[in-house]
């Protein structure tokens, strides 16, 4: 699913144009973005959290030569499901 398909599905759910449905699906994943820009988490209820963590600089080792390196600090986003998300994906037996 892309951009696009999300912001065709808000046009015929809404009373909102196309082209305002598309600004709207802009809005909310530039805001998204920000917001984990700033170091924030994000809480969606019922779909589920995105969650930064920090990773520290290891030591690691180039497979194909074998090698020593050193890998950077760096943060990586995660995302964790919620209930509801997990139930509809897997319904409950």
């Amino acid at each position: 699913m892309t951009k696009a398909d999300v912001a065709a599905l808000v046009k015929e759910n809404s009373p909102l144009t196309a082209k305002d449905s598309a600004a709207l699906v802009e809005l909310i994943f530039e805001t998204m973005k920000e917001t984990l820009g700033k170091g924030e988490d994000i809480k969606l209820a019922g779909f589920g959290n995105f969650t930064l963590k920090s990773k520290e600089a290891r030591k690691g080792r180039n497979p194909q030569t074998g090698k020593e390196l050193q890998i950077p600090a760096k943060t990586a986003l995660t995302f964790k499901p919620g209930l509801a998300l997990k139930n509809a994906i897997n319904p409950p037996a």
